[in-house]
This record gives structure tokens, sequence and C-alpha cells, in this order.
């Protein structure tokens, strides 16, 4: 098994993407430091633009993570729905 990982600044704008995050991804690890949160997840991490609207309560544009993205480690495969991590074997 293979882990992917995400991390983002921590700050206001990043919680409810967060949060967002863990209820797509229930595997998921949560590490948050006192500067960045970093997402661990075996296999495949999914970030879908659907539950960051309802977690963030407007429209909300996948290439907006960018923002707050300090650096991931995966295959990234994304369209305008979702974003996903994964290590291809």
């Amino acid at each position: 098994m293979s882990t992917v990982f995400i991390a983002l600044q921590a700050n206001e704008d990043t919680r409810p993407i967060i949060d967002a995050i863990a209820l797509d991804n229930p595997l998921a690890v949560i590490n948050r430091q006192p500067a960045m949160v970093k997402i661990d997840a075996p296999n495949q991490l999914v970030i879908r633009r659907e539950t960051i609207e309802e977690q963030v309560g407007r429209a909300y544009n996948l290439q907006e993570l960018q923002i707050n993205l300090i650096t991931l480690s995966g295959n990234v495969d994304e369209d305008e729905d979702t974003l996903t991590l994964t290590w291809n074997s």
C-alpha cells in the first residue's frame, strides 16, 4: 500500500476544505500542525468540488486549492469536479 498526501496552509479559508476532504475520505489521516495541515490517505485521496461547496456555502473552483496548497504527493488526475491523488501500480 502506498500513501498519497496533500498539505494545505492552516487558516480560516482551508478549514471547510479540510472538513470536506475528511468527509469524502474516511480512511484519511489529518495531521494538524501550527502552519499547515497534512492529509495522508492510503492509495487514493479524492477532493470533490461539490463537497467543498457544501462546506464553504458558495460556488468553488478547484483551482482555488492552489492558493493554499503547500505540496502534494501522488499522481494527479483533475477535472472541474474532482482532484484525485493516486499511486498507479
